[in-house]
């Protein structure tokens, strides 16, 4: 299951897991989808959850979580 992908307009995304606890994510909890891990901050408490999909020059960072969602291009999500 974490070795999980999907093909969204010819761009392979991988489905992401916790890798520590934060906010209401526990360690190991499967999230949603990237292209790498330049699309996820690693600092804060952001978040890609459900089936949402995050690619391109997307960038999710501070507090955002995304939800249900499929971002790409420069659309960036970050909590003010």
């Amino acid at each position: 299951m974490p070795d999980q992908q999907i093909v969204v307009a010819g761009t392979t995304l991988y489905r992401i897991r916790a890798l520590k606890d934060f906010g209401n994510v526990k360690a190991g909890n499967l999230g949603g989808f990237v292209r790498s891990e330049r699309n996820l901050s690693q600092l804060g408490d952001c978040w890609v959850a459900d089936e949402a999909q995050v690619y391109d020059d997307a960038v999710i960072s501070d507090a955002a979580q995304i939800r249900r969602a499929n971002t790409s291009k420069s659309t960036a999500g970050r909590a003010t």
